[in-house]
């Protein structure tokens, strides 16, 4: 599974605090990864990074060797990456993977020099940086529960 971990110092916070009000964090750390997994589904839709920014279009040789019983959509060739796309939330150690079962979706996340990055899961995949949208929604989990 591609894993992108993200250490924010300001979830640290509100997490510490949501530690000793609930002890439990299993419905809060499903809450982050489902929302998350949903958000990253979107991104097919939408076919832009994190940021909102377009994935680049397909180079004409890709266009052109592009299978005919295929998606006709970039990154959905067949549907294989997108339907690997899942979540575990572990609230053993507070920690919420989101990623890929589809090895290939490294090089979608990093880009090659052969072919430019598609964001999928952060902003930064080499900070692990989430987007500014994709790190309010996570705050607003965490206040949600918070002050629940």
């Amino acid at each position: 599974m591609l894993t992108i971990d993200v250490y924010s110092q300001q979830f640290s916070e509100p997490f510490a605090a949501l530690q000793a009000k609930l002890g439990d964090l299993s419905p809060v750390l499903d809450e982050i990864g489902y929302t998350l997994e949903n958000v990253v589904q979107g991104r097919f839709e939408t076919q832009s990074d994190p940021s909102g920014h377009p994935w680049a279009p397909w180079k004409p040789s890709t266009a052109k060797s592009y299978p005919k019983d295929g998606n006709r959509r970039v990154l959905d060739r067949y549907g294989d990456m997108l339907g690997s796309l899942s979540y575990q939330a572990d609230a053993a150690t507070s920690s919420v993977m989101v990623g890929f079962g589809a090895e290939y979706a490294a090089y979608q996340e990093w880009g090659t020099k052969a072919m430019q990055r598609r964001g999928l899961l952060t902003d930064n995949p080499d900070t692990g940086e989430l987007s500014e949208t994709d790190t309010e929604l996570v705050m607003d989990i965490l206040h949600r529960h918070l002050f629940a």
